[in-house]
């Protein structure tokens, strides 16, 4: 599942960047991969019980901060902040952040 996550991560919030002006700042971009990570988790379908919800806690912590200096890079540098504030709001990865690349 980790694996999964990761590359969701890497195609949903970094695929299809360009250059942009209007950069989102750096905890707008620290909030969306907190949010992207969330939703990956909630489209894996964990489970409720106190065990399982420690267990991800410590697994969405572990995603994160593998892939903070990457993903902060890309978001800052290269996503506009528009784009960003779009999947900060969406509330699925699949069609909410999805609808917020470029067409």
């Amino acid at each position: 599942m980790m694996r999964r996550i990761l590359l969701g991560l890497s195609l949903t919030a970094l695929g299809a960047l360009g250059a942009c002006k209007n950069a989102p700042s750096e905890e707008q971009c620290k909030q969306l991969l907190d949010h992207l990570v969330d939703l990956e988790f909630k489209k894996a379908g964990v489970g409720q019980s106190d065990a399982v919800k420690a267990e991800m806690t410590k697994q969405r912590k572990a995603v994160s901060e593998a892939r903070i200096t990457e993903f902060m890079s890309a978001c800052t540098d290269k996503t506009s902040r528009a784009r960003v504030e779009c999947a900060i709001a969406a509330t699925d990865v699949d069609k909410g952040v999805a609808a917020c690349d470029p067409k």
